[in-house]
Parts: structure tokens; C-alpha cells; sequence
């Protein structure tokens, strides 16, 4: 037998290493540098091929699997600008704190800067988005490079998967002849350890928890029990286990719970009897946010959506703020923040608990307010059904009504995140909501939701028309792997979130509509069929309801739009807001009704 030949013991050994690792899901778009690692991913027996010939929309893919799974993806592609479409995903991956392997391709170093083709500098190609960058050594077949490939794997994976989650960038430089030997008996053992005979991951990387000491958590069990008018705010975040651990610290402690669409507190079989959904609606009343104001907030998760909540926290600045953080950075935007806690956040709330009690305290004229506006505001927004008018509100709520038990509903940004806020309201049923809060994007959505479908979901997503445009080949995923996926198109022709901004008033109305509104005049009914999707335009809310009950019956793609107005759609919110303002000062006021 031949001895193997550098190239294929290097990229064998680093793939290898990958599976041995953890990895388990490679998203690749083809071209021909990247050949050599392409060809060895769709060999392992314990890697599972994804291939996305956009490169944005793969990346996106990526983060979507990634996101969904609470592990690391890997996604791979060639030289050159190929390199440069994962750009905005990986932002998002940093941001989001998604671990991501990201693979570039890349030219020899002799062919760089010497105008050969296809080679751009990609060298620390992300910058400061990667949490990690490395330059990969040229294959060789030596017992120390081998070791080195298996070593960075390893370390690749582990970096990307360390609290704070993110991703890292691993730039390869092959040169020709660039096709592996898939043939060699021994592809996949180069620098393996070997213990009893059994192949291991070369190197195991352990971290544990961030917890605070015992005296810590002592200071603050007593400082937290003075505290007569506290909040707890959890925003996006994905542990399943936080929700009833929550709820117990608010039960003792008296104060609100305050959920956002994203932090999973919203839906499930917890209790909620101190989970307050509807603060977003609320918050917006001035004589509201002047008679909660608060003596402490401690947020879990990342900020919330709402924007009533942030500029609630500006109008009190002497509020003392505490963000518990699990994994360390630093997420903290109002400049408000008095306490960063790195702990935790289950450990800290039964922490707390193990010495206050877990005995619920008896509501405080404090907390009967905030659930008592909390409870005016739900019944209101119940009343969105109402309205027949194809309102952009009403989608959440009959998406909320209908989905399906254990599957993922996935908001896009702008205006359907929004509407999750304000309109997603309590619910014992077990739903998964998600959605990209990193950038705050509108770009690669129906990529990440489909990559959400390929890790075994069922999705719903919502997304609007610009958003739906921007990532229309993010719908061939659906189409290769048979993904089942319902979209919802919101179609008010344009960015209808600028609808409710100054701009709206502030311009004259053509340049709005040049510069905000954007109306493009596409009818998507040509381009789903295009990636095997079943496309419906219903013109009533019996009819949405119809075609989104049918679409969850089907496999595959559903793709539904709903066409809106925009100034209707604004009129429509600030009837509910103000129905909700005048049930509240009633409120205020000691009034009934």
C-alpha cells in the first residue's frame, strides 16, 4: 500500500476531528480551492453534508442548525468573495452568541497579492466578529501536523462553543493538485490517540459554570429581601430550564416578572401568575411609567424588544440595575447598568431562594398594579381578533391559536418582532419562539429559519415582504432537503415599521416613499413554485386560518402572504395602544372598568 499523501492525511486527520468533537452538521457551498475539505466532509460516516450554493444564505443556514441545536455548525466554502457573503451571519453569530466553525478556502501565499484569480485578503477577514482567527499551516503529513490539525479542530470547536457563544474563522491555503485519496484505508487516523483501542477526541475541553461564592449570594438574599418595589426582566434567551426558576424568585421575592416574546416565559407549563407580557403596551402610557418607578431591575438574558421598556428604564436613572449574565461580555446598552453578574442565572435564582424561602410572598400594592395593568392590557389586546381589516396584529395571534405543540414560530425583524411583543400573550402550550436579535437584521431570516427546520422543527415564520425579498434563496433549502416550513409573508409593499417612526411625518410623502416605504410591486405567487412551494393569498381571516391549518397537515414549503396597508396597520396599533392608555389611567385612578 502507498503511504497517504500529505494532503489527504491533513484534511482527513482535521475532518476527523471535527466528528470526533462534536460537530455533526457541515454547510457547504461548492467551488473548486475548497475541493480537498469538501470532498472529506461528504466521506465521514459522522457528518452530515448540507449543501447551499448561496454562500450568504448557507451561512444564515448555518446559524439557523446552530441556534436551534445549542451546538456548534461548521459551514465551508472557497476562495474570494465567496468568503465575504458569510460577512453578515457571522455578525450575527458574534452577536447572538452562536458558535459557528467557519471554513474558508483559500489561494497559496504565493498567489496572493499578485493578481491571481479569485484571491482577495482574508486574512482576519471578520475582524473583531470572530471570537477567534487562525491561519491553517499548509498540509503536511508529519506526525507533529497532524497533531496540529486535530489540535485546532478541536480547539476551533471548543473556543466556538465557550460561553460567550460565537463564531471562529479557520482561513486554509491549499495548493494543486487539490483532490484527496477517499481511497486510503487510514483516512481518518492520522494523529488519533488511541486508549484500549478506542478512538477519542484529541484534545477534551472542559468549562464549568460561573456561580457566585457563598457570601456573595448571602449580600445579596438580604439586600434583595428590603427591597419593596424590585422588577425581574428576562429577555431573549433559549434555557429551558429558567422559566420555573424565575417564577419562583419573583413568587418570593414580590416582584413582576417581566417577559420578552424571546425569553421562552412566555409559553410552556410553568406557572405565570407573576409572568407580565403585556409591559410593551402599557409602558408606552407616561402617567404608567411615572407610577412604577422602580427601587431595582434584574434582567437575565439578553435586552429585551421592547423599546417602551427601554425608555421606561431611561425616565428612572437612579434605579439600580443588575444584569446576570452566565457567560461574561458585556450587554448592557442603557449605560445604566450598576451590577454585572457573572453567574449563572439558574444557580443564582435558587441561590436566592435557599435563603429567602421559597414561600410565595402575598402581593404588595406594589406588584397588585403591575399585574392589574397587565391584566387590563391582555384584555385588550384579546380584542385584536376584532378587527377585520387585514391587521398586521391579528397574524400573531392567529399563528399563536393554531400552531402546533412543540414546534419553533420565528419572527422576523421590523414590525413581526414587534407584534410578537405586544400580541404574543401567555399560554400553557409548548412553543418555541425565535429569532435573529443579534444585528437585528432583516437580511438571511428565511435562511435561519430553514436552518432551524433541517435540525428537526416544524416552523412558522413571519417575516415581512422587504425581509422575504432579501433572502429569497434561503427557499431552496426547503426544496433539496424537504424541510417543513410555513412562511408567512406580511406584504405592505415596503418597511412598514417606518410607518410609525418620525420619518413618516417628517417628510413629504414621496421622498417617504423613495427613501422608507419602498414599495417594489412584486407578486411572489411566480417565485415560490420556482423552490416546489405551495403559495396562498387569502383574502379573509377564515381563509388565512384555512391555508395555515392546511400548510401544517403538508409537508414541505407553505408560503402565505397577507397583503396590509401600512397606514391602516398604524392606525389600527394606536387604536389598541390608546384603548389600553385609557384603561390604565383608569386604573391609576382608582377607577373601575
Amino acid at each position: 500500500m502507498s503511504p497517504i499523501d500529505p494532503l489527504t492525511a491533513y484534511v482527513g486527520a482535521f475532518v476527523d476531528e471535527l466528528a470526533e468533537s462534536g460537530v455533526q452538521d457541515v454547510v457547504i457551498s461548492p467551488g473548486s480551492r475548497s475541493t480537498p475539505m469538501a470532498m472529506a466532509i461528504l466521506a465521514h460516516p459522522r457528518l452530515k453534508a448540507w449543501i447551499h450554493v448561496d454562500e450568504r444564505s448557507a451561512a444564515y443556514y448555518a446559524l439557523g442548525m446552530a441556534k436551534a441545536m445549542g451546538r456548534p455548525a461548521a459551514l465551508l466554502c472557497t476562495s474570494g468573495t465567496a468568503a465575504a457573503n458569510y460577512f453578515p451571519a457571522v455578525v450575527e453569530g458574534k452577536l447572538a452568541r452562536v458558535p459557528l466553525v467557519v471554513m474558508t478556502a483559500d489561494r497559496p501565499h504565493e498567489l496572493r497579492d499578485v493578481g491571481a484569480p479569485q484571491a482577495i485578503d482574508q486574512l482576519g477577514l471578520y475582524g473583531s466578529h470572530v471570537k477567534w482567527f487562525v491561519e491553517m499551516a499548509l498540509p503536511e503529513s508529519s506526525e507533529a501536523m497532524l497533531r496540529y490539525a486535530r489540535t485546532t479542530a478541536a480547539r476551533a470547536i471548543a473556543t466556538a462553543a465557550e460561553g460567550p457563544a460565537g463564531p471562529v474563522h479557520l482561513n486554509f491555503p491549499f495548493r494543486e493538485p487539490l483532490t484527496p485519496d477517499l481511497t486510503s484505508a487510514s483516512l481518518w487516523e492520522g494523529g488519533r490517540r488511541r486508549q484500549e483501542e478506542v478512538a477519542t477526541s484529541y484534545v477534551r475541553v472542559s468549562a464549568g459554570q460561573k456561580v457566585l461564592s457563598e457570601e456573595e449570594l448571602d449580600q445579596w438574599a438580604e439586600k434583595l429581601s428590603e427591597v419593596e418595589r424590585g422588577l425581574i426582566v428576562c429577555g431573549p434567551q433559549e434555557d429551558p430550564r429558567l422559566g420555573e426558576s424565575l417564577h419562583r424568585l419573583a413568587a418570593s421575592l414580590g416582584f413582576p416578572l417581566l417577559a420578552d416574546p424571546l425569553s421562552q416565559l412566555r409559553n410552556g407549563s410553568h406557572s405565570k401568575e407573576w409572568i407580565l407580557e403585556g409591559y410593551d403596551a402599557f409602558l408606552r402610557d407616561p402617567e404608567a411609567v411615572k407610577a412604577l418607578k422602580p427601587e431595582v431591575v434584574i434582567r437575565f438574558g439578553a435586552m429585551p424588544v421592547s423599546k417602551a421598556y427601554l425608555l421606561y428604564l431611561k425616565n428612572h436613572p437612579d434605579c439600580r440595575q443588575v444584569v446576570v449574565d452566565p457567560d461574561g461580555g458585556w450587554r448592557e446598552p442603557t449605560l445604566l447598568g450598576s451590577d454585572m453578574m457573572y453567574a449563572d442565572p439558574v444557580r443564582f435564582s435558587e441561590g436566592i431562594l435557599r435563603r429567602l424561602g421559597s414561600a410565595p410572598c402575598e402581593d404588595t400594592s406594589w406588584s397588585r398594579l403591575w399585574k392589574d395593568l397587565n391584566q387590563r392590557t391582555r384584555e385588550r389586546l384579546a380584542t385584536a381578533s376584532r378587527f377585520q381589516e387585514p391587521f398586521e396584529g391579528r397574524i400573531v395571534t392567529e399563528v399563536a391559536e393554531q400552531i402546533p405543540e412543540g414546534s419553533v414560530l420565528f419572527a422576523g425583524n421590523s414590525m413581526p418582532i414587534r407584534d410578537l411583543d405586544t400580541f404574543l400573550l401567555n399560554s400553557p402550550r409548548q412553543i418555541r419562539t425565535m429569532g435573529n436579535r443579534g444585528g437585528n437584521g432583516i437580511d438571511g431570516v428565511v435562511s435561519t429559519a430553514m436552518g432551524v427546520g433541517a435540525a428537526g422543527n416544524r416552523v412558522t415564520l413571519v417575516l415581512g415582504d422587504l425581509s422575504f425579498y432579501h433572502d429569497l434563496n434561503g427557499l431552496l433549502a426547503a426544496k433539496l432537503y424537504s424541510l417543513d416550513v410555513t412562511i408567512i409573508v406580511v406584504n405592505n409593499e415596503g418597511g412598514g415599521i417606518f410607518s410609525f417612526l418620525p420619518q413618516a411625518s417628517q417628510t413629504d410623502p414621496a421622498t417617504f416613499e423613495t427613501l422608507f416605504g419602498t414599495p417594489m410591486g412584486l407578486d411572489y405567487a411566480h417565485v415560490v413554485p420556482m423552490y416546489g412551494g405551495h403559495f396562498e393569498r387569502p383574502d379573509s381571516w377564515e381563509a388565512f386560518r384555512q391555508a395555515y391549518t392546511h400548510s401544517l397537515r403538508q409537508t414541505g414549503l407553505t408560503v402565505i402572504e397577507v397583503r396590509t396597508d401600512r397606514e391602516e396597520n398604524v392606525r389600527l396599533h394606536r387604536r389598541l395602544w390608546q384603548e389600553v392608555a385609557e384603561s390604565v389611567q383608569k386604573r391609576l385612578k382608582g377607577e373601575a372598568g
